[in-house]
C-alpha cells in the first residue's frame, strides 16, 4: 500500500485502471461527478475498487453541497452551500444544528453506496477581496463561526460513519486566485494569518484528516506553496495549529503546482504530507505520482488507521424522516 489516492476516468472500472490499482496499491480512491450515475452503479464501482485492491480501502468524495456536490439530483438531494446555514438560522446554535443535520444526511447517502470519506468541512474564512473559489463554500467570514459550524458538520459526518477531511489547511480564504488555475500568493502578516486564517483549523486540530492548500504564505515561506513547504507544514500545520492527523495534499494536477508529477509527489512527501492526492484519472499522470509516493508506513500509516476509526464504529440510531423534516423546514426559509 502506497501513500497516494487516485481518481478514475469514468463510471466503470476499466481494465487498465483495475491493473493500476492492483499494481500501484493506492491507499484510497476519490470519486468525481464523471464517476457518478446512479446508486447501484456507485455501489458496484466501490465494490470493484475494493476487489481490485484486495481490501476495504477508503473511497473519498467532495460532497459539500452547493457548487461542490458530486452526488446530486435526481438520485440524491441537492444540499445547500455552507454559507446558507448562518442565513437560515435564528441563532448560532441552530446554525450548528443545521450543519450537523446536513452532514449526517450526507453521510447516510454516502455510506449507502460505499463511500466512507467526505472532503468536508471547508474551514477557510474568506476575506472581502478574495477569489470566489471559496465564497459560499465557507460557513462564515467570522473565523470563530467557521470553526464552530465546521466542527458541527464534521461531527455529523462521523456520527454517520463517514470520516471528515477539513480543508484547505492552513487556509485558502485570503487567496486572490483559484489554485486550480494558478498559484495564489498571500502577503498577509503571520499575526493576521494566525488571527483569522489559521484559527478555524487550530480550533479543530483534533479532527482526523486535513487537505493542504496550494497557497504561498510569504510571511511563512516566500516561495513554496503550503503543500510543498516544510515551514508551512512543520511550523504551522504541525506546530502552531497542532494538527497531528492524516495530512493529504490537495490535487497534484492543479495548475498552482509545477514540475513533473513524480517530483510533485516526492516534494509534497518531503515537505511533510502523509499522502498525495491525484484526481483527474489520467493514468499517464497517476503512474509517476504512484512512483513518487512511498509505502504508507510508520507515523503516516498510524495516522491513516486512526483516521478511519469512525468508519468502523457502530452507528447510533438516527431518525431520517424527522431529521429531514427539521432540516428542510429551516432551509426553505432561505431557498
Amino acid at each position: 500500500m502506497r501513500a497516494f489516492i487516485c481518481g478514475l476516468k469514468g463510471p466503470t472500472l476499466e481494465d487498465d485502471e483495475r491493473a493500476f490499482l492492483r499494481d500501484a496499491a493506492p491507499w484510497g480512491v476519490i470519486l468525481f461527478r464523471r464517476n457518478v450515475d446512479a446508486p447501484e452503479q456507485i455501489r458496484r464501482l466501490t465494490a470493484e475498487i475494493r476487489d481490485a485492491l484486495g481490501r476495504h480501502a477508503p473511497v473519498l468524495v467532495d460532497q459539500e453541497g452547493g457548487r461542490v456536490q458530486r452526488l446530486g439530483p435526481p438520485h440524491w438531494r441537492a444540499y445547500p452551500a455552507a454559507a446558507r446555514f448562518e442565513l437560515a438560522a435564528a441563532n448560532a446554535a441552530q446554525a450548528e444544528r443545521l450543519a450537523w443535520l446536513g452532514a449526517r444526511l450526507i453521510a447516510r447517502d454516502l455510506r449507502s453506496v460505499g463511500v466512507d470519506v467526505d472532503c468536508l468541512p471547508v474551514l477557510d474564512a474568506p476575506a472581502e477581496d478574495s477569489h470566489s473559489i471559496i465564497g459560499d463554500r465557507a460557513y462564515s467570514r467570522d473565523p470563530a463561526r467557521v470553526a464552530a459550524i465546521g466542527r458541527a458538520a464534521a461531527e455529523g459526518l462521523m456520527a454517520g460513519g463517514v470520516a471528515p477531511v477539513m480543508k484547505h489547511i492552513p487556509g485558502h480564504g485570503r487567496a486572490r486566485a483559484d489554485s486550480h488555475l494558478e498559484l495564489p500568493v498571500v502577503k498577509a502578516s503571520r499575526e493576521d494569518l494566525e488571527l483569522i486564517d489559521f484559527a478555524p483549523f487550530k480550533a479543530n486540530a483534533d479532527l482526523p484528516m486535513a487537505m493542504s492548500a496550494h497557497v504561498v504564505y510569504t510571511a511563512i515561506d516566500p516561495t513554496a506553496p503550503g503543500t510543498l513547504s516544510k515551514s508551512v507544514i512543520g511550523d504551522i500545520v504541525r506546530g502552531h495549529i497542532g494538527f497531528d492527523g492524516l495530512l493529504m495534499t490537495d490535487d497534484l494536477s492543479m495548475k498552482a503546482l509545477s514540475g513533473g508529477f513524480r517530483q510533485r509527489a516526492e516534494n509534497a512527501i518531503g515537505a511533510g504530507c502523509d499522502i498525495v492526492l491525484h484526481c483527474n484519472g489520467d493514468l499517464a499522470e497517476a503512474r509517476p505520482v504512484a512512483e513518487g509516493a512511498p509505502p504508507l508506513e510508520g507515523a503516516a500509516l498510524a495516522r491513516a488507521e486512526k483516521a478511519l476509526e469512525c468508519v468502523r464504529r457502530p452507528l447510533e440510531p438516527f431518525d431520517v424522516a424527522e431529521a429531514t423534516r427539521e432540516f428542510d423546514a429551516a432551509m426553505r426559509a432561505v431557498a
